[in-house]
């Protein structure tokens, strides 16, 4: 195939009511194949159901739609082995496409037009892409998923600190934190899957914008394409974005989640804290610092979540002020979403791999643990329990007694029985029994806690529903 720019070759997909060809300015701005050449297997497939459908309908011959059925499969191999020659002046994948396969058949092709227009073919192409790029944020969320699952098994009884506000809190189980991010992952997936759902409607034959009086079967089509149904208004069809927006919207916070703890590896591998080694493979060294082991995954993938949403703004802009049915601002939603789904499976790819490598320092993350008074909710917990105190008493009790444990440059169980029973007589040598860390989570039994038995039904139960 040539590389032309003739105007009377552009001037084709127009018909006769323009007597000149674009000019360069207006051919850049109006042209979309640099980027929307990416949908071009789904152009070809929603052609192909679309040629099949006519001719079952009688409306083209068998003849013809076998035609283009192998001609477009040529355009696909030719596509794919990079023999393929994209023309500007052509506008996009659709007209590219039917432009190399008239080359090839000859007027059959021009049939393949009939009953459609580029608004619901485009829209149909870019919905099969979107489809698609849901399932595969899927697989790779399950995969980042039996990741962490995995730490979490191994680790179901590893003792750390839990923050809040960045403070020590109460003493977690490294399962327990590696799952919490389980759970969010998986809310992740089911929006995905919510999108998916939504957006598995066909528009295909709404036409350029009310229907078409040829006798087609939509019904047909939709199925060849794996969608549930056609759509049921035309209008509707050719002008919905809201399943790109859905998409971007899941992965937004899908990112949200990727940089809170691409944040945490930061942190947990900085000489203050060793929490964790992350593997050479997912570091980068210092060009003037040789003792520096940098996080550089973790960090470009925290800045991710700015490229993912601001494509997510970006797309809401284009579509908020737009009357039906279909404008030419819609060209701009492609490169927004291509753009946040690549940045989405490189981001969840690289998570999965640091999660897969990371070595999680047991003794510093114990060590840990048992700083900054972490068990001091246990012993107001022990009061209430054992000495009967309103638990505000026992919270002020607790501050008094940990006041003076900062005082004496100790910790809470380090301070001695007398010490404590001054504080008040009814502590008595069992308080000792919840001070420890391995004590505090143990006693974390309720449901979703973070005791060890807790963590380790709780990873049976996701390594059943991941397979």
């Amino acid at each position: 195939m040539t590389d032309k720019t003739d105007p009377k070759t552009a001037n084709q997909m127009w018909g006769g009511r323009f007597a000149a060809g674009p000019d360069a300015i207006m051919e850049a701005i109006n042209a979309s194949i640099s980027f929307d050449r990416r949908l071009y297997a789904q152009d070809i497939r929603g052609s192909r159901a679309h040629a099949a459908m006519l001719a079952a309908r009688g409306i083209i011959t068998t003849k013809d739609a076998e035609a283009i059925g192998k001609g477009l499969l040529t355009v696909l191999s030719e596509i794919e082995g990079g023999k393929f020659t994209f023309q500007t002046a052509l506008e996009d994948i659709h007209m590219n496409v039917e432009a190399r396969l008239k080359e090839i058949i000859g007027e059959p092709a021009g049939r393949l037009h009939t009953a459609r227009s580029r608004n619901d073919q485009v829209a149909t192409d870019f919905r099969l892409w979107v489809r698609d790029q849901a399932d595969a944020a899927i697989q790779g969320l399950t995969a980042l998923q039996k990741a962490l699952v995995a730490q979490a098994e191994a680790g179901a009884d590893w003792v750390m600190p839990g923050f809040t506000h960045l403070q020590t809190a109460q003493p977690v189980t490294w399962g327990h934190h590696m799952l919490a991010y389980v759970e969010m992952f998986g809310r992740d997936a089911g929006r995905f899957r919510d999108a998916r759902a939504r957006m598995n409607e066909s528009p295909l034959g709404a036409a350029a914008l009310a229907g078409t009086g040829f006798p087609i079967d939509r019904h047909m089509t939709a199925r060849e394409l794996g969608f549930d149904r056609p759509m049921a208004n035309s209008l509707d069809a050719v002008s919905d974005r809201d399943f790109a927006l859905e998409f971007l919207a899941a992965a937004s916070i899908c990112a949200i989640h990727l940089s809170r703890f691409a944040e945490e590896l930061v942190i947990w591998s900085s000489a203050q804290f060793r929490f964790v080694t992350l593997s050479d493979r997912f570091s980068t060294g210092s060009s003037i610092m040789p003792q520096k082991k940098n996080p550089d995954a973790a960090e470009l993938i925290r800045a991710k979540i700015g490229r993912i949403l601001g494509a997510t703004v970006a797309l809401f802009t284009v579509m908020k002020g737009l009357p039906l049915a279909y404008s030419k601002d819609m060209q701009e939603d492609k490169e927004q979403v291509f753009d946040a789904a690549d940045t989405l499976m490189l981001a969840l790819a690289a998570m999965e791999g640091m999660v897969r490598d990371l070595t999680a320092n047991r003794a510093n993350l114990e060590k840990a643990a048992a700083s900054g008074f972490s068990t001091a909710t246990d012993l107001a917990d022990w009061l209430v329990r054992k000495a009967g105190l309103p638990f505000r008493d026992a919270h002020h009790v607790t501050g008094t007694l940990v006041a003076l444990a900062e005082q004496k440059g100790c910790d809470l169980p380090d301070l001695t029985i007398a010490e404590m029973t001054g504080v008040h007589p009814a502590i008595t040598q069992d308080v000792y029994s919840v001070l420890g860390v391995h004590n505090s989570v143990a006693s974390r039994q309720s449901y979703g806690g973070t005791a060890p038995d807790q963590v380790r039904a709780q990873v049976a139960r996701w390594k059943a529903a991941l397979g």
